[in-house]
């Protein structure tokens, strides 16, 4: 199979859909322009572009260049440009299509990588030197993770579908023409890869084109309903921070701009935001997901008045401090949205905005304790069975396998599965009284993600996360004697129509609570958000965040040229 070993995409109208003569087109019909003037001063041999695009003008060299470029054109063929013409105008356009880089594509990638196969993006690119912005940085940065290649024209001196544009990338990723294939919009650009002894495709339709791809390489095609691309524990970076003597934070940390630390539930890891982190950090911010206290890496002692509200709290400002992140913007799920509410409550000044997966803001009231409400509600029964220690750790670690297995599923999959009732825990014995032994994996999860839960647990076990459950009395009492005003900040609630336990109608009249509280909700989804339904968390979380923090003066936005 070594014709399969690499896969070569170009960038113009595959990577993203749009081609620059489509943008050339728009603005000509927009000027009112003759139809392929733009086109025609863009293409011209040793122009200010194709010469932008072999390295030898930087953009801000290419701007004036082409303007003059613009207007002796105008005058050869008697065209005249409107008052306000700027080719400013025409590289911005080009600029914005260049980041709207195709999901589908990204997915096929990192199958492909995933499957053992190299990959490449062949981009016909000018040398930015004004993108102070970011976006040009930030495109780059993505396609470097996604891919083993990214070989822009202005580096390597050849326009694609220049055969020097090919040796170059084959060179670099060490195959032959005959081990590659290349994947195009335009038939000039085909007939040039066949003719360097590649196979191509023709990309009229991509979905057409990615099943091109997998028959021609074995690896299934992804298509729309397929998951994001995710990350591994080998492709991350991990730090910690000591907060005190015993107490140690694990995190995982990508991208760079405004701080968005995210906040898991029980029983859990930083590991259930694989989908997110990507995402949220190729969206232009710094992601910080933490292994929560006592959880994985983030090592704590076992007494149960560690995992309290108020001393969660606490930790989480001191992990803050070390950092050095003086504001934060909170995304929690489960027990993780639990900690953001409190955060944003009770120390509102450490908070830029909050949002929560699943978990709404329950009120407290202090006539009726936490506990005593619980007992009013049956599906919250499985709570009041893990207060005991020892008894839901004997029950949960007997067969980790099993437990994760039982424990995530997707909403998609009930009929097919055992339930698991979180009513009459108590009176039954067991959380998983009266399931069979044998359970299969859910879709949601490969078996690297099952094994990955299981060793986060396989050395302390259960003790620490159920914890946070054993602290009803004394959550309670804490936030009883604090002042309990409304929420200012930006706050989102996302609730999932098929979660069993946090139900969507929990939720209602926290508007009350809050003076700028955004919503959605994901009908089809279970309990596990973030892992049923990644696509829709990280197009409901990436662009509650772009709103909220631009609103609070959080998002850089990239200068006009």
């Amino acid at each position: 199979m070594s014709e399969k070993k690499a896969v070569l995409f170009n960038f113009w109208g595959v990577v993203v859909s749009c081609r620059p003569r489509a943008v050339l087109q728009k603005l000509e019909e927009l000027h009112k322009l003759p139809g392929g003037f733009l086109s025609g001063v863009a293409s011209l041999k040793d122009g200010a572009m194709s010469r932008a695009e072999r390295g030898q003008l930087t953009l801000s060299q290419m701007i004036p260049a082409l303007e003059a470029e613009c207007v002796k054109e105008a005058g050869v063929k008697g065209v005249t440009l409107p008052s306000d013409w700027s080719a400013r105008r025409l590289l911005e356009e080009l600029r914005e299509a260049m980041m709207d880089v195709q999901p589908a594509v990204l997915k096929t990638a990192a199958s492909l990588r995933h499957s053992g196969l190299l990959t490449a993006v062949l981009a016909n690119h000018w040398l930015d030197d004004v993108a102070a912005g970011g976006g040009p940085a930030r495109l780059l940065s993505q396609l470097g993770a996604h891919f083993d290649l990214v070989l822009q024209s202005c580096r390597s001196g050849h326009r694609v579908p220049e055969p020097a544009s090919f040796r170059s990338a084959l060179q670099h990723l060490g195959v032959t023409s005959q081990q590659a294939l290349w994947l195009d919009a335009d038939e000039e650009g085909v007939a040039a890869a066949e003719g360097a002894g590649m196979k191509a495709i023709l990309v009229e339709n991509l979905e057409d084109a990615l099943n091109k791809v997998a028959s021609f390489t074995g690896v299934q095609a992804v298509g729309a309903e397929s998951p994001p691309p995710s990350c591994s524990p080998d492709d991350v970076s991990h730090g910690y921070v000591s907060i005190r003597p015993g107490v140690r934070t694990h995190y995982v940390e990508m991208g760079s701009g405004p701080p968005v630390v995210l906040c898991h539930g029980f029983p859990e890891s930083w590991f259930s935001w694989r989908y997110q982190i990507p995402a949220l950090a190729a969206a232009g911010f710094r992601v910080l997901a933490l292994d929560m206290k006592g959880y994985g890496g983030s090592t704590a002692p076992p007494d149960v008045e560690e995992y309290s509200q108020e001393q969660l709290c606490k930790d989480l400002i001191t992990f803050l401090d070390r950092m050095a992140i003086p504001q934060v913007t909170l995304v929690g799920h489960d027990w993780g949205s639990a900690l953001v509410w409190s955060m944003a409550q009770y120390f509102p000044e450490r908070v830029r905005a909050a949002a929560s997966l699943n978990t709404p803001l329950f009120s407290v009231d202090p006539s009726v304790s936490t506990a005593d409400k619980l007992k009013n509600v049956p599906i919250f029964d499985y709570q009041l069975y893990f207060q005991t220690p020892g008894v839901a750790e004997a029950e949960l670690e007997e067969d980790l396998e099993r437990t994760f297995k039982i424990f995530f599923s997707s909403s998609a999959e009930a009929e097919k599965r055992p339930a698991v009732s979180t009513s009459g825990v108590c009176a039954r014995g067991g959380l998983f009284v009266g399931l069979p032994q044998q359970i299969k994996r859910s879709c949601m999860l490969t078996e690297a993600d099952l094994q990955f839960y299981v060793s986060q647990y396989e050395e302390r076990g259960f003790r620490r996360p159920l914890n946070w459950y054993r602290n009803m009395e004394a959550n309670w009492r804490w936030m009883c004697s604090r002042p309990a005003g409304k929420l200012l900040m930006p706050t989102l609630m996302v609730t999932a129509g098929k979660d069993q336990v946090l139900l969507p109608a929990f939720s209602k009249g926290m508007e009350d609570k809050m003076l700028n509280l955004s919503r959605a909700h994901l009908e089809e989804c279970g309990h596990w958000t973030q892992m049923e339904r990644p696509e829709e968390t990280n197009s409901i979380l990436i662009s509650w965040l772009k709103g909220a923090l631009k609103e609070a003066g959080g998002v850089n936005v990239a200068p006009k040229l």
